[in-house]
């Protein structure tokens, strides 16, 4: 208890004390009794400027917002209260600057002138327009040099100008004038690349048989063009080479010739260096020039060669000359000679059908017949191989009877020949026996199922006998085999509508467009389905592409045209019918159609010369005369009187001519059964005519008479013919013939599938 001591009641040392204190800086209830802080405000308020001025309260000023705005000014980040902007100045023509501008923009269209005169063959215009340029050219340096320092001149214009203009004297041969030009370009060392223009100046010194300086001028060329530019250093070797054939220098001829051989084989390179050598009776060095001429690639097909690449008469004749020359007669028989002669015989025979197939190219039916003949005596293969190839020839050209025996015989030289039994097959669908035909056809594909031509046949002999099922089922098949073949996605676009199916036929032609963008009766199609399901604006559009592919189709013109007419749109309906009417001289009803149309949109003076111009072409129509009477009734013309003179007697002689149709049925039994039967023939005619000629009547109503108006029928009457897309006439087999031609392979698969259906 001696060490325990005991706080005396009386301590100080309170725990709780200071929670209460704080810091008098902090105590806002005395501001107002602060002296100090009234004393800062009142001095900092002092400092302010006046209301009208503000300043931003922090460095960073907000967008659009100010002190002001709290003062009555209205929010404006855009400055709109300022009030439009002031109008641009006006450009002012006078001006030197504006002037130099049009100059220059002359001086180009000068040059570009002249260029497109020379290329058209007008070399005088060319030349005239060059001249004019350069005049005007050295004007608007004069301006220029007057307005702005000597810096600013355009030196690429001044290039321009004068090297056109000595381009248009050389092709006017004009040659002292040209090279006065081209020395003007040289010696000025402001023009950048000018040394290279030293070959134009060769040239021309050559054509002027001055060849010291032409060489002179090609050396000076070439030294001027880095080496970078490999082409053209070569070609001005080959123009030094030709230049010292032509002075009898033939040893640096040959040294060009040799340069230019070691560097870039060509071939008239090689044809200068054997002359060369020919000419300094070097035979040794000609055999190693010959080895490296023969050596130089021709850039073309082994069996294009004699084939003419253009029009040119002058090229067919030398094409003409050598392809049966005799170095290629013993050039061909030494090759099949040799290859006999080995143990690759049957590359012989190969190479001799490869040889008939190389005349099918060159259109030559004849000569690939002869061939392809020779080999009736032949082994079965071969055999089999140009039998195929003639029975496709043959098909070609519709010479079926031919056809079937070579396809007879290929098939029995090679029962698993599937090109040999394709083409049976096609032969028999042109007899018309679809049942035998496909029985041929899937003979092939069990031999080879990747046959398209064969799947593809046999899809159309099941549409021809309304299988419609397997026909799709085929071409479904071959559509996963083909994607993007437009003849396999017309077909089932067509089966489908076969199958009153439009929409899915709709969604296949829609493939089609996608593949043939341009295919106008595969549009025409669209449109007739898009119609039938009664939408018009799809139909429209479609109708309307087909049209401006193929402006012709008389079917899309008449339903676009009463389509403008249902619409209300007569005025827009007339081109229509005017083309129809050129597509369709003799038929009046385009005519008719666009005097009607007149009419309906008020242009009565215009229907009225229309019809005038009607009726003396086809006098004996009786519409056209109905019409005239009601129309010139209505203005009030004089010539009603004449009109309705001629109708009366038309329609007399109308009725005359019926009342002998009458009295001639009414006659004997047999001669009656005789003109029923001629008559019934007629109106079979007629029909058709009507359905096929007379369509704009199932479109629209007929033409009323004379005092009752003009009215146009619902447009689900229209009826636009359609053809199909891949060909005009009916569907025929594809052939299989022409993989060969494809391939160019030593394979016994057969020329092969070029044909379409048609």
């Amino acid at each position: 208890m001696e060490n325990v001591h005991l706080a005396p009641e009386t301590d100080e040392d309170d725990l709780y004390s200071g929670y209460n204190d704080y810091n008098p800086t902090y105590d806002t209830e005395e501001l107002e009794n602060d002296t100090a802080f009234q004393q800062a405000v009142r001095t900092s308020h002092g400092r302010r400027p006046p209301d009208g001025v503000t300043r931003p309260m922090t460095a960073v000023r907000a967008a659009g917002f100010t002190k002001a705005a709290l003062r009555g000014t209205a929010f404006d980040p855009l400055g709109q209260a300022r009030g439009p902007a002031p109008p641009l100045e006006a450009r002012n023509e006078d001006s030197p600057e504006e002037k130099i501008r049009q100059l220059e923009k002359k001086v180009n269209e000068l040059v570009e002138e002249s260029c497109i005169a020379n290329s058209c063959g007008d070399l005088k215009l060319a030349l005239e327009k060059a001249k004019d340029a350069g005049r005007k050219e050295r004007v608007l340096v004069r301006q220029r040099e007057q307005v702005t320092t000597p810096e600013n001149t355009n030196l690429d214009l001044t290039y321009s100008v004068l090297f056109n203009l000595a381009s248009q004297y050389s092709a006017n041969d004009m040659y002292a004038e040209a090279l006065n030009t081209y020395q003007v370009i040289v010696r000025n060392k402001m023009f950048s690349n000018a040394g290279r223009l030293k070959v134009n100046m060769g040239n021309i010194y050559l054509k002027q048989r001055n060849y010291s300086k032409a060489i002179k001028f090609y050396r000076m060329a070439l030294d001027q063009i880095p080496s970078v530019h490999k082409e053209m250093r070569i070609k001005i070797m080959q123009n030094i080479g030709v230049t010292f054939i032509k002075t009898g220098q033939y040893s640096d001829a040959i040294n060009s010739f040799e340069h230019v051989m070691s560097v870039a084989p060509s071939l008239k390179a090689g044809f200068n260096l054997i002359l060369s050598y020919f000419a300094i009776g070097d035979r040794e060095k000609m055999k190693k020039a010959f080895q490296k001429l023969i050596a130089v690639p021709l850039e073309i097909d082994e069996d294009d060669k004699y084939i003419s690449p253009s029009d040119d008469p002058h090229t067919n004749l030398v094409i003409e000359a050598i392809k049966n020359d005799h170095l290629r007669q013993m050039e061909r028989e030494r090759c099949v000679e040799v290859v006999k002669a080995s143990q690759y015989v049957e590359l012989a025979n190969d190479l001799e059908i490869n040889k008939a197939i190389t005349y099918l190219r060159q259109k030559d039916f004849n000569q690939a017949v002869e061939t392809l003949k020779m080999f009736e005596k032949k082994d079965t293969r071969v055999k089999s191989a140009a039998a195929t190839n003639l029975s496709f020839l043959y098909y070609l050209e519709n010479d079926f009877a031919q056809a079937s025996s070579y396809a007879d015989l290929a098939v029995n030289s090679d029962r698993y020949n599937p090109s040999a039994l394709t083409n049976k097959g096609n032969t028999v669908f042109a007899d018309g026996d679809y049942e035998k035909a496909a029985e041929f056809y899937r003979e092939a594909l069990r031999n080879d199922s990747s046959c398209t031509e064969a799947l593809y046949n046999i899809g159309l002999t099941y549409k021809k006998l309304n299988r419609l099922d397997e026909a799709l089922d085929c071409f479904l098949k071959l559509h996963a085999i083909l994607r993007n073949s437009a003849q396999v996605l017309h077909q089932i676009a067509s089966i489908y509508e076969l199958m009153e199916d439009p929409s899915q036929a709709t969604e296949w032609l829609m493939q089609l467009i996608s593949v043939v963008p341009t295919d106008s009766r595969a549009l025409c199609k669209l449109g007739e389905l898009y119609d039938g399901e009664g939408d018009k604006s799809q139909a429209f559009q479609h109708y309307y592409e087909s049209y401006r592919y193929f402006p012709s189709n008389i079917g899309v013109i008449e339903w676009l045209g009463a389509y403008y007419i249902d619409t209300q749109f007569c005025e827009k309906a007339i081109q229509y019918f005017e083309r129809a009417a050129l597509i369709q001289p003799t038929h009046v009803k385009w005519q008719l159609m666009v005097a009607s149309c007149f009419r309906r949109s008020g242009n009565y003076q215009k229907a009225l010369d229309t019809y005038k111009d009607i009726h003396r072409k086809f006098p004996e129509n009786a519409e056209c005369l109905r019409f005239l009477v009601r129309l010139c009734t209505d203005i009030g013309l004089k010539e009603v009187q004449e009109y309705a003179t001629k109708l009366k007697r038309l329609e007399k002689m109308k009725e005359i001519r019926e009342q002998r149709i009458r009295s001639g049925r009414d006659g004997s039994g047999g001669s009656r059964g005789r003109r029923d039967g001629g008559a019934g023939s007629d109106s079979g005619q007629n029909c058709s005519a009507s359905s096929k000629g007379e369509r704009l009547s199932a479109r629209l109503r007929a033409f009323p008479a004379a005092n009752e108006p003009y009215e146009s029928s619902s447009n689900k009457e229209v009826d636009v013919s359609y053809v199909d897309p891949l060909g005009p006439q009916v569907e025929r087999p594809k052939t299989a013939a022409k993989k060969r031609i494809e391939d160019d392979d030593f394979a016994d698969e057969e020329l092969g599938d070029d044909l379409l259906p048609e």
